[in-house]
């Protein structure tokens, strides 16, 4: 069944030499429903503008701009524009913003059409107009933000009544409206302009000042220092650690028993540090015998309910030997030898992981993580009541996609919520979420290290099949990188979360092979896999002096968690820097040829195409319904564009449909916090068809499900791009060239491609072909 949308209309790319004062588009730049000028008196007047809690400003490049001021009716709500604009009558219409790349700004910026809200506040399919920037985005350039209007207001309108209304920032996790909704405190960000248009790849006017990326310069510091702060910062904990009079909880336990392997480190062959792991472990086996649910909801732990006993797991199976005499003796109080005592805990804890499996992908890998960490810790002190490692490890593969993930353990088997055949890591190395996310992904690959090194024994290697996946994921991840100037305008490359299922930080951090942060080590995986892709990325981020960088950001945050992922860079960094040169740079470095990747799991591409880059989820927050949208990230030399489009989707019906319901807060869930006030969301009652589910996955229209919303095969034409993403294992579709195109070059492998006929796109492949003229190729 196919539901057709909109095909964009051929636009030229840009000139990709430097970047001048304004854009000398090859072909015709997006033709304009209407345009309003912020600042400009006369556009203003002509638009009906009218302000509260307003300014205009003089912006970038000497432009006018407005910028809403706090002051709103409540705390977190601030000034408001209204005004009119005009909209096609018959086809569907876009909205677009212009705003600066340098505004670092924490605020949000919401769409009204009608009265009534454009999208959603937390992670909907049509996001609010401006989320905050947290870093500068487009170093000395603008970026264009655009959204699809609802097609119900605007059909046979032409003109309509519009509202940018701005607030403070939120924060996803909060659970009353305080912690939620921030007040705002600021200004917001400038809004230079607004156009409406029915294209929904934007080009900027022929005479549109532009900026251009400034001179860069390779950052100078900080040096290696920094690698001795990380030491004194580690070796202070451990002595507050090894002095402490009260029990260790079990992430300190576990913590000391890695440091205790560290030969630099102060606990290294301590016996005051094996001394207090003995005391820890056995206070959580005390308090297990007394509330088995306070442990396992242990709030010392990163996320209460993941964990069981894990980390104290994880303890005892790095140190069998040195604790191996004082398995044997009686704990205080109880009467049972730590052996039997640990063992009991460690089996509880495993036991209780099974059958509290979570599925989304990485805190699907923090339970097995710690499911097997329990079940080693059986395997090394009392291993006739471990499971046989096959056993265990099943677990582990079915995190990482080795296996089909089943779910939790029940008395009849595994649940197999997804049916048997649903992977949680596709087979192009990316995890699901439900589909393609940024920091989060970051998150998965994380936990993929998280498993390799729970079957590693101290300085040894882990399973090799492990191994293999977590050096894949690497690779994956790191088609998601792309080269931006970080603050100081020095080179970086930065993660894309532009079209990220559950991001929500703008831009992505500075990150090469894995982030840092947390427990998590910017080296980590490299060094644990040492694949030779990852030692370039490594060895990029070296070059770029982005390393040193990095930890000094980490050092600056003080939290214990931090600490714990620092413990292991020194050694890290000793290894990676002795290793030879690897010809390998991250694919989406303007040195490195085209390039094109995609992952018809996730519905996800990413695009090198000479100085244009172009990311693409076509699998877009789709969890209820067939939505017929995609996600775009589009960076050309002059500007940058962020943009929900149409596209056309083919899928298998099941008969079923969604209607959007009245939420303005959340895109998933019940809508989220409930906000004051008779607010509407302007998308309400549209119906959305429902894709047909698998055998033997159970379903009810209005639950969210990684299948009610995955097409077939998708159609996305944005601009010069026209990309076909087949997404069946075992189907064929066509994909249409538009008339008029004078010719198509397939960008993954540069050949042209004929006008004469469709092309014919098989089973899990994609297609991206480019109508435009060359790119240049030379870096901007």
């Amino acid at each position: 069944m196919k539901f057709s949308a909109l095909l964009s209309l051929l636009i030229g790319a840009t000139s990709l030499g430097a970047a001048t004062p304004a854009i000398n588009p090859v072909s015709p730049p997006t033709v304009l429903t209407d345009r309003l000028d912020l600042g400009s008196p006369q556009s203003e007047h002509q638009h009906a503008l009218q302000t509260a809690q307003s300014e205009v400003t003089t912006g970038a490049l000497g432009e006018p701009a407005r910028r809403l001021l706090p002051g709103g009716g409540a705390a977190w709500e601030g000034g408001r524009l209204s005004f009119t604009m005009k909209v096609d009558p018959k086809e569907p219409t876009y909205l677009t913003a212009r705003f600066w790349g340098e505004d670092v700004n924490e605020n949000y910026l919401l769409l009204f059409c009608e009265g009534k809200q454009v999208g959603y506040r937390h992670l909907g399919d049509i996001d609010v107009l401006a989320l905050p920037d947290e870093d500068i985005r487009y170093n000395g350039r603008f970026y264009y933000i655009t959204t699809p209007l609802p097609p119900a207001m605007t059909k046979g309108k032409t003109e309509l009544h519009f509202e940018i209304r701005a607030t403070g920032k939120i924060w996803g996790y909060g659970q009353t409206f305080a912690q939620y909704q921030k007040p705002m405190n600021t200004a917001s960000r400038g809004i230079y302009r607004v156009y409406t248009h029915t294209d929904g790849c934007f080009v900027p006017p022929a005479g549109e000042k532009q900026g251009k990326e400034p001179p860069s310069t390779l950052r100078a510091q900080p040096g290696a220092e920094v690698i001795d702060a990380v030491k004194e910062r580690v070796n202070a904990t451990i002595a507050n650690l090894l002095k402490s009079e009260r029990p260790l909880n079990q992430m300190q336990v576990q913590f000391l028993a890695k440091a205790y392997l560290v030969s630099w480190s102060h606990a290294f062959h301590n016996q005051k540090a094996l001394d207090q792991i003995i005391a820890g472990v056995d206070a959580c086996y005390q308090a297990w015998t007394k509330s088995p649910d306070a442990v396992w909801q242990d709030k010392t732990t990163w996320n209460p309910g993941w964990f069981g006993v894990g980390p104290a797991a994880d303890a005892v199976r790095l140190l069998a030997g040195p604790l191996e005499p004082a398995l044997d003796q009686k704990i205080a109080g109880d009467g049972k030898t730590r052996r039997a005592a640990w063992s009991e805990l460690f089996q509880a804890s495993r036991d209780w992981l099974r059958t509290h499996r979570r599925w989304l992908a990485n805190q699907a890998m923090f339970t097995d993580t710690n499911l097997y960490l329990s079940n080693r810790a059986v395997a090394a002190i009392d291993p006739g009541q471990a499971f046989p490692e096959e056993k265990a490890l099943r677990y582990l593969y079915e995190s990482v996609g080795l296996l089909p993930w089943l779910g939790i353990d029940t008395d009849h088997g595994s649940e197999k919520p997804f049916g048997d055949a649903f992977y949680q890591v596709t087979s192009k190395g990316l995890t699901k979420e439900l589909g393609y996310v940024g920091d989060y992904g970051e998150g998965g690959a994380a936990g993929a290290m998280e498993i390799y090194d729970a079957t590693r024994p101290p300085g040894g290697e882990g399973d090799p099949k492990l191994k293999a996946q977590l050096a894949k994921m690497l690779r994956a991840r790191g088609v998601f990188r792309y080269p931006m100037l970080d603050e100081d305008n020095h080179p970086a490359m930065r993660l894309e979360t532009g079209v990220g299922w559950r991001d929500t930080h703008f831009p992505g951090r500075i990150l090469y092979a894995q982030r840092a942060g947390g427990e998590e080590s910017p080296l980590r995986m490299t060094a644990a896999t040492l694949d030779p892709y990852a030692i370039g990325y490594v060895q990029q981020m070296f070059a770029d002096n982005q390393f040193f960088s990095t930890l000094a950001h980490d050092l600056a945050d003080k939290r214990f968690r931090t600490t714990t992922g620092l413990l292991g860079v020194p050694d890290e960094y000793e290894l990676l820097r002795r290793q030879p040169p690897s010809p390998h740079r991250l694919p989406m470095t303007w040195s490195q040829p085209d390039f094109v990747f995609a992952d018809e799991e996730n519905g996800v591409v990413g695009i090198k195409n000479g100085n244009e880059i172009l990311f693409a989820s076509l699998y877009w927050r789709a969890g209820f319904g067939i939505n017929f949208l995609a996600r775009t990230h589009y960076l050309t030399p002059a500007y940058e564009q962020v943009a929900v489009v149409r596209e056309d989707v083919v899928f298998e019906a099941s008969g079923l449909t969604y209607t959007r319901p009245n939420w303005i807060n959340f895109g998933f869930g019940n809508g989220g916090m409930k906000y004051p006030g008779n607010l509407q969301q302007a998308f309400a009652g549209e119906e959305l068809p429902i894709a047909k589910m698998p055998p033997g996955v159970p379903f009810k229209a209005g639950d969210s499900n990684y299948f009610a919303g995955r097409g077939q095969f998708y159609t996305l034409r944005y601009g010069p791009y026209l990309i076909g993403m087949n997404c069946t294992p075992n189907q064929t579709f066509e994909l249409k060239i538009p008339a008029g195109a004078g010719r198509a070059r397939n960008i993954a492998t540069g050949e042209f491609v004929p006008m004469s006929r469709a092309l014919k796109v098989g089973p899990a492949s994609t297609f991206v072909l480019y109508l435009g003229p060359s790119p240049a190729i030379t870096a901007p």
